[in-house]
C-alpha cells in the first residue's frame, strides 16, 4: 500500500483543519495509507518533506499564507513553492501543493471550506493530484 505524508502548517488552525480533513478523505477513498505531520508555519513544510522523503511515496503540503502590509508574503510564497517543486522533481515523488495564498482571511476561508455539494477545496485538490500521479502510470497511445 502506498504511503502518503500530509505536512500541515497549523498557523491558521481553522483553515488548515478543513484542508486536512478534505485531503485525508480523498486519500482514504483511494485506499492510500496516510500520516500527518504538523509544522508551525508554511516555511517549515519543505524541510519536513525532505526529512521524510525516503519514507513515503507521496506528500501533501497544506497551509495558508495571508498577505499583510509587507513583501514578506511574496518571499515566503515564492520560496516554499520553489522548494516543493524542486523536492518533487529531484526525488521523483509527487507533492500535492494545497497551500492557500490569499489576500485576506475571507478568501482563505472560501478556499478551505468543506461543502455539502462535494465542491473541492485546496486540500482535496492537492490529494487528488497526488492520487492521479500514483495511480495513473504511463499509458500507451
Amino acid at each position: 500500500m502506498k504511503k502518503i505524508l500530509i505536512v500541515n502548517s497549523n498557523y491558521y488552525k481553522n483553515i488548515s483543519k478543513n484542508l486536512v480533513i478534505s485531503a485525508r478523505n480523498e486519500l482514504i477513498k483511494a485506499k492510500l495509507s496516510t500520516s500527518l505531520l504538523e509544522v508551525p508555519g508554511v516555511y517549515e513544510i519543505p524541510v519536513a518533506i525532505r526529512k521524510n522523503i525516503n519514507k513515503f511515496d507521496g506528500f501533501i503540503a497544506l497551509g495558508c499564507v495571508i498577505k499583510g502590509q509587507t513583501p514578506h508574503f511574496d518571499f515566503i510564497c515564492l520560496s516554499i513553492f520553489n522548494a516543493i517543486q524542486n523536492l518533487s522533481i529531484n526525488f521523483n515523488k509527487p507533492i500535492g501543493n494545497g497551500v492557500i495564498t490569499a489576500l485576506n482571511i475571507n478568501q482563505a476561508r472560501a478556499r478551505s471550506m468543506r461543502s455539502l455539494n462535494k465542491k473541492p477545496n485546496k486540500g482535496s485538490e492537492a490529494a487528488n493530484a497526488v492520487i492521479s500521479i500514483l495511480k495513473n502510470g504511463p499509458k500507451k497511445i
